[in-house]
């Protein structure tokens, strides 16, 4: 495989909204980017828009699918410098009537996902001495709401893991942070959620996708790990 001209980011989770934004923001930042989601057509559709984009269809729940990822990411691409891990597992429930197998599911693509895809990248990242993992989570990381019993405990469990994360690879030279995305973000399922809600209610994709850039170069003396990041009329 020839050198790689462009540093390589790989990015999870790539659905219509918050994680194409983060691919497009990365693909204008002059970086190849490795996009990974369940669905190939919609990798495929992407991979046609974006020149310089690689989609690897993968389930983060699974770690063989994880590596096989992993390794074609490294082939084509090379190693990546930048990981964003913005898939995500959720459901509405109280911890009385959900079902238990749906938390399951969910800490494997919020937890264990996350597990998986750094245990495969960092090592590259320790070795150049430089590289970022981004987690985008939101505020089921830090309170457990009635109806988040199935979720708000995998997104705990997932800060958790990247805060252990960041104090060992901190020292290495490897950024880790963890974004709290404490709004509605504007998506098609969303806005009919909230259809008399007014268009600043919603935090912009595009603009999630900013600060997980400004975050990714930060300069060394001033690395963030907790991140909040919310529209200006959210209560909180």
């Amino acid at each position: 495989m020839a050198a790689p001209t462009k540093p390589v980011a790989l990015v999870s989770g790539v659905g219509p909204g918050t994680g194409s934004a983060i691919v497009r923001r990365f693909t204008a930042g002059g970086y190849a980017v490795a996009m990974l989601a369940r669905s190939a057509d919609r990798l495929a559709a992407l991979e046609r828009t974006l020149p310089g984009t690689v989609g690897v269809p993968c389930d983060v729940a699974d770690e063989r699918a994880v590596d096989a990822a992993v390794e074609t990411v490294r082939t084509r691409l090379g190693a990546p410098e930048v990981l964003v891990h913005n898939a995500v597992g959720g459901w509405f429930g109280d911890f009385l009537s959900v079902d238990p197998a749906i938390l399951e599911q969910n800490f494997r693509i919020n937890t264990m996902g996350l597990l998986y895809l750094a245990r495969r990248a960092a090592p590259a990242m320790i070795e150049a001495g430089k590289g970022s993992i981004v987690v985008t989570g939101n505020t089921s990381a830090l309170r457990g709401k009635a109806t988040f019993a199935a979720f708000a405990p995998t997104k705990a469990a997932q800060r958790v893991l990247a805060e252990s994360m960041a104090r060992t690879l901190g020292p290495k030279g490897v950024h880790v942070a963890y974004l709290v995305i404490d709004a509605a973000i504007d998506l098609a399922w969303t806005r009919r959620m909230y259809p008399d809600k007014p268009d600043d209610f919603f935090c912009k994709p595009d603009d999630i996708a900013g600060e997980i850039w400004h975050v990714v170069h930060q300069p060394r003396s001033a690395w963030s790990f907790n991140v909040e990041i919310r529209p200006y009329g959210e209560s909180w």
